[in-house]
């Protein structure tokens, strides 16, 4: 689990969020978003509502630059890319 300080908390229905903690994901979250019919956009605030265990209104009243913190949280759950070689 990582935790994301947000530069710009958001109030949502009386409660303050000044940060969000998000799991790591797993296949079954991916699936349920996929399975959705809505703009990709749509797909990624769901996903990461759902990681973080938040209302998906909680991600959509991020400023972007906490948006983008978020993002990069999840993205650094896949490491980096294994190095792949052109030798024969």
């Amino acid at each position: 689990m990582s935790n994301i300080k947000l530069k710009y908390p958001v109030n949502i229905d009386g409660v303050s969020y000044t940060e969000l903690n998000m799991r790591r994901s797993k296949v079954k979250d991916r699936l349920a978003v996929t399975a959705m019919k809505c703009s990709d956009e749509q797909k990624e605030i769901t996903l990461f509502a759902n990681l973080c265990e938040v209302s998906p209104k909680v991600i959509e009243e991020l400023d972007e630059t906490d948006y983008t913190s978020v993002q990069k949280v999840y993205l650094g759950f896949f490491g980096s890319a294994p190095e792949t070689s052109n030798t024969r």
